[in-house]
């Protein structure tokens, strides 16, 4: 039975009259579906005045780098139209010239110490940010740091003579799919708007970092409520809103929060640091896609496949291109971006145990985790194109596991000198490579009629050609006697 009112009368042999305090309620197949709270005034007025509005005066002409990037969307994406809100809409908004002015939310976790948290790109190119209260007062504040990836920004303001309200990180993990969330910021100038909704979906990815793993809620959500909090029914923030889906500007039910498990971790490092410090496992992964699930005799195509270990990287003499992560640190590692964010999550310096397969048996290794650098990721064989990446020390492709030719490969294999490329160390059983004739001691001289030196040419030869939609890669090949021939490898 649906009931499109609060009260409906019905003809027939049963006359049905359900009553509830605070809740709408009827049963269903055994499941009882709720209409909502019937108010949030309560827990609304308790959190308004730790939420605040941010406005800044900034320099127009300098964007700077740490400005939020667009999303790069795949072609044709309905996304694609839609970005506009804290994009596009940003570089075309016309402002006056000299000084501009932004408005965004954000919301206070730490009274005694006056910390405010909020969005990044509320605040990039700011000359000056003034966090405006509930009450009409308004103090300058500090920028303490940021992190562009995770789109966070952290600030400090004086507290003297100022009595604040905090707000605290709840559990966004413990989130499910239709829990009721509060939405309280600056839409279009208007603050203190308060707004509910449900959590439409998790693990939402928008294209806009490394990191991408959303909450999308649609509790209304509008210009200006950027860097606003997302609160669960306890009054708990657990997520930092921060885009939406708009053909106008305005709300139509899609937008994004960055979660709270994410965001906690970021503003203690910026708080302790002023900077974040990611762990760094220092290998090349690549998605187990179904092809190579059965290639390796997997049940399911899960985990991140190594196609390369970093040379100096932590993972150097532990991990081997070729294994398969299934689990990191008690955690069970499903794909690309699950990977590079716990790792990134990860303290810098811990011996996290990594989980893998390894010529399908099942091994468990430990691993020292080093520092991400700025101008480092946790390597993927889709990288772009004009990021400096560590050199590969070693690596796995088309069956082969391929290692630098030095002074020690060359008397291991008795290669003269004269003889240069990259050295296949091995060859799997049954693989293209394997079926070409391709033995461990071979060396790569060429692909596609380009000299190759280092293991991570050879990759970046391999996935130009599959971005070309080539099926084949031709390689020339050198023997320990300086004999060159020609194997031609297919690549799917």
């Amino acid at each position: 039975m649906r009931f499109a009112n609060p009260l409906r009368v019905t003809s027939g042999p049963l006359l049905a009259v359900i009553v509830a305090v605070g809740l709408v309620a009827v049963p269903v197949d055994g499941w009882s579906q709720s209409r909502g709270p019937a108010s949030v005034a309560d827990l609304a007025d308790g959190l308004l005045s730790a939420v605040v509005n941010i406005s800044t005066t900034q320099n127009v002409a300098p964007r700077g780098p740490g400005r939020v990037p667009m999303p790069q969307l795949p072609e044709g994406s309905p996304f694609e139209e839609f970005f506009g809100e804290f994009f596009r809409d940003q570089e075309s908004r016309p402002r006056p010239p000299g000084q501009g002015a932004s408005l965004g939310s954000g919301f206070v976790v730490d009274a005694d110490e006056g910390i405010v948290v909020t969005n990044n790109h509320v605040i990039t190119g700011a000359a000056e940010i003034i966090v405006n209260f509930s009450d009409g007062s308004k103090v300058d504040a500090e920028l303490v740091g940021i992190d562009t990836k995770t789109d966070i920004a952290v600030l400090k303001i004086d507290t003297t003579g100022r009595s604040l309200r905090a707000v605290s990180f709840g559990d966004s993990e413990a989130m499910r799919i239709g829990d009721w969330v509060m939405a309280i910021g600056n839409p279009f100038g208007f603050g203190g708007s308060v707004t509910v909704g449900i959590v439409s979906a998790r693990n939402r990815q928008i294209g806009s970092g490394p990191y991408d793993d959303y909450i999308q809620t649609d509790a209304a959500i509008n210009r200006g409520n950027s860097g606003g909090p997302l609160f669960n029914m306890d009054g708990e923030v657990i997520g930092i809103n921060t885009a939406i889906i708009s053909p106008s500007g305005g709300s139509i039910g899609i937008g994004f929060a960055i979660p709270s498990n994410l965001a906690r971790n970021v503003v203690d490092q910026l708080r302790e640091f002023g900077e974040t410090r990611r762990g760094w496992l220092g290998v090349r992964i690549q998605p187990v896609t179904g092809e190579i699930a059965e290639s390796l005799g997997l049940e399911e195509a899960r985990g991140v496949l190594l196609s390369g270990i970093e040379k100096g990287g932590p993972a150097e003499g532990v991990l081997e291109a070729g294994d398969i992560i299934i689990g990191f640190d008690g955690v069970e590692v499903v794909d690309q971006r699950e990977l590079r964010r716990i790792v990134a999550e990860a303290p810098v310096g811990s011996e996290v145990q990594v989980e893998v397969l390894r010529k399908g048996e099942r091994k468990t290794v430990t691993v020292k985790l080093g520092r991400l650098e700025e101008d480092e990721e946790v390597a993927s064989a889709e990288d772009e194109e004009g990021v400096d990446e560590p050199p590969v020390a070693e690596a796995k492709v088309l069956g082969m596991s391929i290692v630098e030719l030095d002074d020690e490969a060359r008397a291991t294999f008795e290669l003269p000198e004269d003889v240069s490329g990259v050295l296949i160390s091995e060859v799997e059983e049954g693989s293209v490579a394997d079926q070409q004739g391709i033995r461990p001691g071979d060396v790569i001289v060429e692909i596609a009629l380009t000299s190759v030196s280092t293991p991570k040419e050879v990759l970046d030869q391999i996935e130009d050609l599959k971005a070309q939609g080539r099926k084949n890669a031709l390689l020339m090949l050198a023997n320990k006697t300086g004999e060159l021939r020609f194997a031609t490898l297919r690549m799917d």
